[in-house]
């Protein structure tokens, strides 16, 4: 390519720095569907998150979504998209910055547009007042929602910057339906779906629903409510082998993560209360056996590196695990939120391959190339200034001051002639 090429990236002479030619690209933004469990922690490692209080505002935040979906008479799929925002947000923002209770009800007033079941942010302040207040209950159009309405209006800007505009959900109860019912048919699975059905609800209090994909988590369900109540598991088992996209190492980790849920919240969950505590821990000693028996690593995509690097253990749960403890979160292995310049604007694509692409078109011309250098420069001392030339009995002989003195100054002995020079070196970058 000839230095003329108009197709050439900008050069400078003299040692200037390139010359931008046109505006500011611009920041770009891709959604991601998934995240991994080592993202997860990093993510709640630099927002400083309390491992035990990270635990409860989740639970809480979920637990306030379904229950102001049911008191507004809401399909289960808004509750599935409201709770994967509420995730993504939550990693994404400290808790100083925000209120969790407004994330998550900013979290179903997006969800109520994305799938088309409107409500007013007043509707839903309303209704998550009169569950708290029944004995007195207030009307959408009450000033007390004035306030609080403006507070979800703005947190509902940042959650469509975090999710990248990307409105695609996972709904895998409507899995759950047909797989059920491929399984047992239809009336023999009944009472079995009721209790998959629950677990699918508790499922989206940990951070499953943004690591798996739907046929991953359904059979999940199914296996775990199948070691559950003990009935129709060798089923279960035929029913995925002949399946090809069933993979067993994200069903190990995502029962994994239900049953941890369980054992360490037995009471803050739909079905933890049906079944007995020591169920759950003998389910779990069970599928942790055969991790190790196959040699498959409680999360997926581990990364050895990481963990040579924090010699203290992760847990056997989730991330938030309340006996976690900030040494035991790995470093960090993703992107860190998208940062804004004030010289570029935000741009939201949704093909990652395109974002990619056009990066590497324009980074060329905002790359600065150089060289290092040395030059080697003969700095002469200057000589002291003496106070007292002469040297009588009255004079003071200090250093720097009597004639004696001189010859620590002088190259050639006592009264050597010249000045000793210095070496100095100086570093410098030269600009193509």
């Amino acid at each position: 390519m000839s230095p003329t090429d108009p197709e050439a990236p900008p050069t400078a002479s003299n040692g200037d720095a390139a010359a931008r030619i046109g505006p500011h690209p611009g920041y770009i933004s891709s959604s991601n569907q998934y995240a991994s469990e080592l993202k997860i922690r990093r993510m709640l490692r630099e927002n400083g998150c309390d491992p035990a209080r990270e635990d409860n505002y989740r639970l809480q935040g979920v637990q306030l979504i379904d229950t102001v979906r049911q008191h507004l008479n809401l399909p289960v799929r808004t509750f599935d998209t409201a709770c994967t925002y509420f995730h993504k947000f939550r990693l994404n923002f400290r808790d100083a910055e925000y209120n969790y209770q407004d994330a998550a009800l900013a979290s179903l007033f997006v969800a109520c547009k994305v799938e088309d079941t409107i409500k007013k942010s007043r509707d839903i302040l309303a209704a998550a007042y009169n569950v708290k207040n029944p004995d007195k209950p207030a009307a959408s159009d009450d000033k007390i929602f004035e306030s609080p309405g403006k507070i979800i209006i703005g947190l509902e800007r940042l959650i469509l910057e975090t999710i990248g505009f990307d409105f695609r959900t996972r709904y895998p109860q409507k899995l759950l339906v047909k797989v059920v019912r491929s399984i047992l048919g239809r009336e023999a699975g009944e009472s079995f779906f009721k209790i998959a059905y629950a677990m699918s609800i508790d499922m989206y209090k940990t951070f499953v629903p943004i690591k798996r994909t739907t046929f991953s988590m359904v059979m999940a369900l199914v296996e775990l409510t199948a070691r559950m109540t003990g009935q129709h598991l060798d089923a279960v088992k035929e029913f995925a082998a002949r399946r090809p996209q069933y993979h067993r190492p994200a069903v190990l980790e995502t029962m994994l993560d239900i049953l941890d849920l369980y054992v360490q919240y037995h009471k803050s969950t739909k079905v933890g209360t049906q079944f007995d505590l020591n169920r759950f821990m003998d389910i779990k000693i069970a599928l942790n056996t055969e991790l190790e028996k196959d040699f498959i690593s409680r999360h997926m995509y581990h990364c050895s590196r990481c963990e040579n690097e924090d010699p203290t253990p992760a847990t056997p749960g989730s991330a938030t695990s309340p006996t976690a403890t900030l040494s035991s979160w790995p470093g960090d292995l993703s992107m860190r939120r998208t940062a804004r310049g004030q010289d570029g604007t935000m741009r939201f694509v949704f093909d990652p391959e395109a974002a990619r692409e056009e990066q590497d078109t324009v980074a060329p011309y905002f790359n600065e190339e150089y060289e290092e250098y040395e030059v080697e420069v003969e700095e002469p001392i200057p000589p002291p200034q003496h106070e007292h030339e002469g040297g009588g009995r009255g004079g003071y002989r200090g250093h720097g001051h009597g004639p004696r003195d001189r010859s620590d100054y002088r190259r050639g002995g006592s009264y050597g002639g010249g000045y000793r020079g210095a070496d100095r070196h100086y570093r410098g970058r030269r600009y193509h």
